[in-house]
């Protein structure tokens, strides 16, 4: 086998398998088919970079379905929001379609489904179709309505559809084997009642089919070759098949090409839900600000915080394929951002905390402009002005009256180098009622400009500081976000709701002084606050209220805590 062989992933390896037995190459078709109830979240973008993956590699039409059957739970909304995450993340689809606009021919062929006697309207309640229909070790028993004439059936099938019946009265079910060892195999629902309006049919239809009659014909309309989903879909691939073989009109030269359905592992990361259910209720509830609320996994909500379609790419590429569900560690997806950034992002100099600092022996009223580097060790970044004068801030960290030999910041009567600027030496401090420092005085040595190469500039200072002139500073809002949930595994606890796990000190909003070069900065503009992290410029930022999402720290803070 050859090292390309070597390479491929199991799907690709059974995609390979059927262009050698005879599957025309030109007949690979894909699709990613999100039921539009919610917004699309760092999960999906496996199955996303799956579908549209393969097309690339096999230069092969990628359709965007949304699987669009229960009104109820679906809004317009959630469409746009879905085709604007795919487009961002730089896929583009062949065809858009909706399980909506098949509406029509799914109910001609369960017509078609009565006739054969594979079909009948059952006049259960839910309770009693729930226990009839056995459990895992009990078989079902028959419905007392299974034997209904297909006259009797197609006629009560066509009062669901005209309106004549309230909803519950009567569902449309495939008459298969109540005593199979799958229960999705006995007599499964086809269709239900539901005076709901559509966001696209509006009030045409008061029927509406289940995901498993639709999903497998609508793949079969579209003619796809190999409909891939999520594991735990396994179990019902036996009735994927079933629906697509005893539909009559299949058998015609309209439609050649049957799917196949395979599954891979769902992507899990730690420390964050993956149901879109529950996501809802985190924005409902009001512990979000939306679906594209920084700390969300969705992928409006990683796109706001500042992730990058490549670093997103990145992670699905190394996450891989399998067929075994595993959790993969959060922090995983942290490196990937850092990695792109730390090539993309502009250095700048920001202070979060600030504490002021007085430089003595700097003639006061003086200022002058420093020539920085926006990337120190890669060309083509560029350079920006900062200003520098008598009164700075520093973070109040990077100071301390007294620290031992391993503190390399600024201490009393030690140097440190502030980046772009002078070397500074502590000499003495002030301090509140409270014991809390208000000002630090140093003095700095005007022969250790940046730049200078002077003997003095080239003295070893081990402590290097970022730092903004108080006179130029610019005010800005930085929200600093931590992990949403305090459990590695939120909703995986039997006995407690994932609820109880939110992490109530998640978001963090500081007022900050960052150097006046970032007063121009646009809305998801990127960059590294040296020595702090990545952040970002949030959506709600104008020019007059600068507000900086923290996309990640420079390195991991969480395994500490």
């Amino acid at each position: 086998m050859s090292e390309e062989k070597k390479s491929l992933n199991f799907l690709e390896h059974i995609i390979e398998e059927d262009l050698a037995n005879g599957m025309p190459k030109e007949n690979l078709r894909f699709r990613f088919p999100p039921e539009p109830n919610g917004y699309l979240h760092i999960g999906h973008t496996k199955a996303i970079g799956i579908s549209f993956g393969l097309g690339e590699t096999y230069n092969a039409p990628v359709n965007l379905r949304f699987d669009d059957t229960n009104p109820a739970k679906e809004e317009q909304e959630y469409v746009d929001a879905i085709k604007k995450d795919i487009s961002w993340l730089g896929y583009s689809w062949a065809n858009e379609c909706y399980s909506s606009d098949y509406f029509q021919q799914l109910f001609d062929w369960a017509v078609l489904l009565i006739k054969d006697g594979k079909a009948y309207v059952d006049s259960q309640s839910s309770e009693d179709m729930r226990a009839q229909k056995g459990t895992p070790t009990k078989v079902g028993t028959n419905s007392p309505f299974r034997t209904r004439s297909v006259a009797e059936n197609l006629e009560l099938f066509q009062g669901m559809k005209d309106g004549k019946f309230k909803e519950g009265e009567h569902t449309l079910r495939a008459k298969i084997d109540m005593e199979s060892p799958n229960m999705l195999m006995r007599d499964p629902l086809m269709y239900r009642i539901m005076y709901k309006s559509h966001h696209r049919t509006g009030d045409d239809w008061c029927i509406y089919p289940m995901y498993d009659w639709t999903h497998g014909e609508s793949d079969y309309i579209e003619q796809i070759s190999h409909s891939l989903c999520s594991l735990e879909f396994k179990p019902h691939r036996e009735l994927y098949n079933w629906f697509r073989d005893n539909v009559v009109p299949f058998s015609s030269a309209e439609y050649p090409n049957p799917p196949k359905q395979r599954e891979f592992s769902r992507l899990n990361l730690s420390y964050t839900i993956m149901s879109k259910r529950k996501l809802l209720t985190l924005v409902e509830k009001g512990i979000v600000a939306g679906w594209d609320d920084p700390r969300m996994p969705t992928i409006s909500g990683l796109r706001r915080r500042g992730y990058t379609p490549e670093s997103i790419k990145s992670f699905i590429e190394t996450v891989g394929v399998s067929k075994r569900e595993n959790i993969i560690d959060v922090a995983l997806l942290e490196f990937k951002i850092r990695e792109d950034l730390n090539k993309t992002a502009k250095r700048v100099m920001g202070v979060l905390d600030p504490v002021k600092v007085i430089i003595d022996n700097y003639p006061e009223g003086q200022e002058e402009m420093l020539t920085a580097d926006y990337n120190d060790y890669e060309e083509g970044f560029g350079t920006r002005e900062v200003p520098f004068s008598r009164e700075i801030y520093i973070e109040r960290e990077d100071f301390r009256e007294e620290a031992n030999k391993k503190f390399f910041r600024l201490k009393l009567g030690k140097e440190v180098r502030l980046k772009n600027a002078y070397f500074i030496t502590a000499t003495s401090c002030e301090k509140d009622e409270n014991g809390e420092i208000t000002v630090i005085h140093c003095t700095y040595d005007p022969l250790t400009k940046s730049g200078m190469d002077t003997e003095e500039s080239k003295r070893k200072v081990k402590g290097t500081l970022h730092w903004v002139s108080v006179k130029h500073a610019v005010k800005a809002e930085v929200r600093a976000y931590d992990r949403l949930f305090l459990d590695e595994a939120p909703d995986a606890h039997k006995d407690k709701d994932f609820m109880e796990f939110v992490n109530p000190n998640s978001l963090e909003v500081i007022t900050a002084f960052v150097e006046p070069s970032l007063q121009t900065a646009k809305i998801g503009e990127r960059f590294q606050f040296q020595r702090m992290g990545y952040f970002n410029v949030d959506d709600d930022a104008t020019t007059d209220n600068l507000i900086f999402n923290k996309i990640v720290g420079l390195r991991d803070s969480w395994g500490g805590k």
